[in-house]
């Protein structure tokens, strides 16, 4: 008897089905610098219009978030949140993103699955001006269980040499300002999960009446791009710094923008941290370290600037929250 691929649980078929749903949808995201078409074993893009160029790459998934939209049945955002989180970790060193690339791997594939994802992951490459050149749909059944599909995402952007945001600027005095969250983002959600769904009990449907939304909503806001926020700062030639409050939070983010001898110094009182993280941490009764380093607490970006005032009028819905200081080792004091 003759067993094939497709008995083996792979369907080229299907594989076929999905880039044909998808083709649209990628080639939107094209610029002129694109040099070849989808379906090529390597995708080409031409780097012009730098003297002095430096490549700025990053790799990144969104974690756990995959289950909250596997089991709210929504898949069009969660490619978006990928984009997003990789065009905010270029771009607080001061690259323009050039190009995306995707990796989507399930168990069985569907063709309507993977082209919700795709979508999303399109619509984040358009609006921050990065061409989805290419990407690999994998499935191997036997690894991955019924319904589940893993997601990452690898980006490149590009600076000029002169141009790159490496932290040295950086002074003593400088005002900390921060740039609001969605949400939780694509980070803490292995805790939150624990917490909502194994703990208080609720379901992705549940309605929290302080949050105005169900739990399913309130987890699945999408990850915020910083990129005109950083763009605009960058034009008026006022960053001098920028960290993308992520895994780590607050206190272990910060830091990495700052050189040697500083510190940030945060004010606890300069904003109200959102309900959803508050009824995470009064769930699990969360240490308040614990809490700092595993969520954002509404900030998902903080930027060191050179004029206070100037900052804050280009960046509606911002606020200082603190401001570098001399210290021995790099970190954050909380105040």
């Amino acid at each position: 008897m003759a067993i094939s691929y497709s008995d083996a649980g792979v369907n080229i078929d299907e594989a076929n089905r999905a880039v044909a749903r998808i083709k649209r949808l990628v080639r939107n995201t094209f610029s002129p610098d694109v040099l070849t078409g989808i379906g090529s074993f390597g995708a080409a893009f031409r780097l012009r219009g730098l003297k002095q160029p430096v490549l700025i790459s990053s790799a990144d998934g969104v974690g756990t978030k995959l289950k909250v939209a596997i089991a709210a049945q929504r898949h069009n955002t969660i490619g978006e949140d990928l984009v997003n989180h990789c065009v905010n970790d270029i771009m607080v060193q001061g690259a323009e993103p050039l190009f995306f690339l995707d990796y989507f791997a399930t168990g069985k594939l569907s063709a309507v699955v993977t082209a919700q994802v795709i979508e999303g992951i399109a619509r984040g490459c358009k609006a921050n001006g990065c061409a989805l050149i290419g990407g690999e749909t994998a499935e191997m059944p036997g690894l991955y269980s019924e319904g589940d599909y893993d997601l990452a995402g690898f980006i490149v952007g590009a600076v000029e040499e002169k141009q790159l945001l490496t932290g040295t600027n950086i002074q003593a005095g400088d005002a900390l300002i921060a740039l609001p969250s969605t949400g939780l983002h694509t980070n803490g959600y292995s805790l939150a999960r624990k917490l909502l769904f194994d703990v208080a009990g609720h379901t992705v449907g549940t309605r929290i009446p302080e949050w105005g939304c169900t739990v399913g909503e309130e987890l699945l806001k999408v990850h915020r791009s910083y990129a005109t926020e950083l763009r605009l700062l960058k034009k008026a030639k006022l960053l001098r710094g920028a960290a993308h409050i992520t895994g780590g939070g607050i206190t272990e983010n910060t830091p990495r923008m700052l050189p040697d001898g500083l510190a940030a110094e945060i004010d606890t009182k300069s904003w109200t941290i959102p309900p959803v993280f508050e009824s995470l941490r009064q769930i699990g009764n969360v240490a308040l370290d614990d809490y700092r380093r595993t969520f954002n607490l509404g900030v998902g970006m903080i930027v060191a600037v050179s004029n206070e005032r100037k900052a804050l009028s280009l960046l509606p819905g911002s606020w200082r929250i603190g401001q570098v200081i001399a210290a021995k080792r790099k970190r954050v004091v909380y105040r």
